[in-house]
C-alpha cells in the first residue's frame, strides 16, 4: 500500500499558517474583550463564538458566496487581479481563520481577565506605555493562554472538514487537507488507507492535548 503525504503536509501547512494568522488577529481582540465596558463586547464576543454553535457547512456556505466571484470579498479580490478564493489555498486559510477563532480569541481572553488590573497599574506608575505594559507585564503573565490558544488553533485547523470541503472542494495538491482524504478512502471502502490516516490523527490529537496539560500545569506553576 503507497502512502499519499500530500495530504498530511498540506494539512500542515495549513494548521500553521492558520494558527499564526490568529495569533496576530485574535490577540488583539481577546485584549479589548478582557478590558473594555463597551456595549459592543457582547456582540463582538458573540460573534467570535458563532463557529462554536454554526454548523461548519453553514459557515463553509456563507464564506463561499463572501468569497466567491459575485461575492463582496469576491469582488475586491478580483479588481485587484487577485483571482476569487474558493478552491484555493488562501481561501483555506481565510476559511480555517474564521473557523478556528474562538479557540484563540477565548483562552486569550480568560488569560487576560484572569491577570487582574494590579501588575499593569504598578507598571504604569513606572511610566511604562502600553505597549510596555502588554510586552512585559501581559504576555508573560498570558503564558499558558497563549500556548493553549495556539495548540488549539493548529490541533482545531488539522481536524476541520466542512468548512474545508465547501471552501476548498477536493483539489490533490492544492485543498486535499486529511480530512477531506479519509472520507475520499472511505467513500471508495479503502478502509486501511483510512485506518491509517485517522489512527494517525486520533494518536497526533492525544499527544498535542497531553502536551498541552502538561506544559499549562508547569506554566500555572510558574506563575504562581
Amino acid at each position: 500500500m503507497e502512502f499519499d503525504w500530500q495530504p498530511v503536509w498540506l494539512t500542515l501547512k495549513l494548521a500553521g499558517f492558520t494558527t499564526l494568522t490568529l495569533m496576530f488577529i485574535g490577540t488583539p481582540i481577546a485584549w479589548w474583550l478582557a478590558r473594555t465596558s463597551h456595549w459592543l463586547k457582547q456582540p463582538v464576543a458573540a460573534v467570535v463564538a458563532l463557529p462554536l454553535v454554526l454548523p461548519p457547512t453553514v459557515l463553509g456556505f456563507y464564506l463561499l458566496l463572501l468569497l466567491g466571484p459575485q461575492g463582496v470579498v469576491g469582488q475586491i479580490t478580483q479588481s485587484l487581479g487577485l483571482g476569487t478564493l474558493p478552491f484555493t489555498f488562501a481561501g483555506l486559510v481565510v476559511a480555517s481563520v474564521f473557523y478556528s477563532l474562538p479557540f484563540v480569541v477565548q483562552p486569550l481572553q480568560n488569560a487576560f481577565e484572569a491577570m487582574g488590573e494590579r501588575m499593569l497599574e504598578v507598571a504604569a506608575t513606572l511610566r511604562a506605555s502600553p505597549w510596555d505594559r502588554f510586552m512585559t507585564v501581559a504576555v508573560p503573565l498570558a503564558r499558558p493562554g497563549f500556548m493553549t490558544a495556539a495548540v488549539l488553533a493548529f490541533a482545531h485547523t488539522i481536524g476541520e472538514f466542512g468548512v474545508v470541503l465547501m471552501i476548498g472542494g477536493n483539489i490533490p495538491g492544492e485543498t486535499k487537507v486529511l480530512s477531506v482524504a479519509i472520507y475520499d478512502h472511505v467513500e471508495t471502502l479503502e478502509y486501511d488507507q483510512a485506518h491509517l490516516l485517522a489512527g494517525g490523527m486520533l494518536l497526533f490529537s492525544f499527544v498535542i492535548l497531553l502536551t498541552l496539560y502538561l506544559i499549562n500545569g508547569r506554566l500555572n506553576k510558574g506563575v504562581r
